[in-house]
């Protein structure tokens, strides 16, 4: 990850690579949003912007020369878009405009970015956008990077801010926050034949081996105690691929936790449907089912590494999905653990199933809250699209976790559970069916589907099916791949439950 330091210089006299400054829209054309500037310098990007094309949307960043004026090589404008109401920036506007221009600086050694922060939540949203923006994905490949890939090494924001303690503890989160982003990326973006159940259960294992001292620990589950366990849905989705499946529990413990949280992540490594086999077309993403479990680990880290006062346990749930001579067909029932049956109407509707096993294990180990994460419909898409995630649950955790969402700066929708969906679970053979007949709210069956196995306990369900995986241009801070989305939210929901 970037190295990212704080200074209270004049970023006219900064000696950096490129010096990031941002634009806006205005009434009369365009401004240029950065203190401390050569006014002549400001006057004259702002006469020429038409000619240019630069208009100050957001995502727009254009590189310029820098000039005499300023000790940077290169200038760069950052689109803010329009001011608010009251003159400021938001923060997702100012978290975006610092990623798209540190991600468009791929293969710059050196940047300082100038962007307005007349707050230190301003500043903490740079930090972040800035360092979330200083990702790429090179694992696999031979040779040395090219030089276009690699991301930006160092970076300086420009603060009045720089010698403030709270400003330093939120340069501290941000670094972790991207961290944890960057390595839910990472898995993410790892090829299915190397992230299968079981090296994703050492990934797990790698990502906490300095966090024993802050009472983190793994426990895994094979396919043997998995089996005789009760773990039908689990166990049933992983028969068909020769890598047999795992539940992974990372648990991060403090010495006097104010409240216990569980999180729980479809793991889904690979998902060709099973037998009821997807469509060759858009296959290769499914790769990317496993990013709930990947959100859930990173988040457990992030926590720990901050010192939360907040226990919290994830549970990964963690298959490959594939049509082999062993696989579970339509018609099988599934025995969940704790007990319900399941018939399987869908192979492609799998991800519930080792869900329910998940949820069931976390509120048998006891919890004052649990939420899932998960790629699980392609019904979210419909709705949603592939920028806003949806939330679903008992109404008080469904509202927290939207507003930790809207803190963090991500994008989710709160969505109903209609209670006549209940009616398509009905099995004429089972408890329930795992996929309905009818096709219409699928997202939202789906919810209704998980919420059978939580009982009483509080619970809210983030379907990222959309949001998780990144196959158009990037944009802001959020790459091609693997986007990471969800660990910055239950991130801000645990901070809010250690209030």
């Amino acid at each position: 990850m970037a190295d990212l330091t704080l200074s209270g210089k004049n970023p006219a006299s900064l000696k950096a690579d490129a010096l990031v400054v941002g634009t806006c829209k205005t009434s009369d054309g365009l401004a240029v949003v950065a203190d401390q500037l050569p006014g002549d310098l400001v006057r004259e990007l702002e006469t020429l912007a038409p000619q240019l094309g630069v208009t100050g949307a957001r995502d727009e960043v254009r590189k310029l020369p820098a000039g005499p004026g300023l000790k940077a090589s290169v200038l760069v404008l950052t689109g803010l878009g329009e001011r608010e109401a009251d003159g400021t920036f938001a923060a997702e506007t100012l978290r975006r405009a610092a990623g798209a221009a540190v991600r468009e600086l791929a293969g710059t050694s050196s940047v300082a970015v100038a962007l307005p922060t007349a707050t230190e939540d301003d500043l903490v949203a740079v930090t972040e956008g800035a360092l979330l923006g200083a990702y790429s994905y090179t694992t696999y490949r031979t040779g040395d990077v090219p030089a276009k890939q690699a991301p930006v090494a160092s970076l300086e924001v420009v603060t009045q801010f720089s010698r403030s303690a709270r400003a330093k503890a939120a340069l501290t989160r941000a670094q972790m926050v991207a961290a944890a982003v960057h390595g839910a990326r990472d898995l993410i973006n790892t090829p299915p034949n190397h992230l299968f159940p079981a090296a994703f259960a050492e990934a797990a294992k790698a990502a906490v081996k300095d966090l024993g001292a802050k009472g983190v620990k793994v426990t895994v589950l094979d396919e043997k105690q998995l089996a005789a366990g009760g773990y039908g849905g689990i166990v049933g989705v992983g028969q068909g691929s020769s890598r047999p499946p795992r539940l992974i529990k990372v648990a991060y413990a403090p010495s006097k936790p104010v409240t216990r949280v569980a999180l729980v992540g479809k793991g889904i490594t690979f998902d060709t449907g099973g037998i009821s086999l997807k469509p060759p077309a858009g296959m290769a993403s499914m790769t990317s089912d496993m990013s709930g479990a990947a959100a859930v680990l990173h988040t457990v880290v992030a926590a720990a590494r901050l010192g939360l006062p907040v226990a919290v346990t994830g549970y990964l749930c963690v298959a490959e999905n594939m049509p082999g001579g062993n696989a579970q067909r339509p018609g099988d029932v599934v025995t969940i653990r704790g007990g319900k049956t399941v018939e399987i109407t869908n192979t492609d509707a799998e991800g519930r199933l080792v869900m329910a096993d998940g949820l069931v294990s976390a509120v048998e180990d006891g919890h004052d809250v649990v939420l899932d994460i998960a790629t699980l419909t392609g019904a979210q898409v419909v709705a949603l699209g592939n920028r806003v995630s949806g939330v679903m649950g008992d109404d008080d955790v469904r509202d927290a976790v939207k507003a930790a969402a809207d803190a963090a700066g991500e994008s989710f929708w709160a969505m109903p559970m209609p209670e006549e969906l209940k009616a398509g679970l009905k099995s004429n053979v089972a408890d329930m069916v795992n996929s309905a007949a009818d096709r219409a709210g699928g997202m939202l069956f789906a919810a209704v589907f998980l919420k059978q196995f939580v009982g009483d306990t509080p619970w809210g369900h983030l379907d990222i099916a959309g949001p998780a995986f990144n196959e158009k241009g990037a944009f802001g801070y959020t790459p091609v791949g693997g986007t990471g989305v969800g660990v910055r939210t239950m991130l801000a929901y645990l901070e809010g439950r250690g209030v």
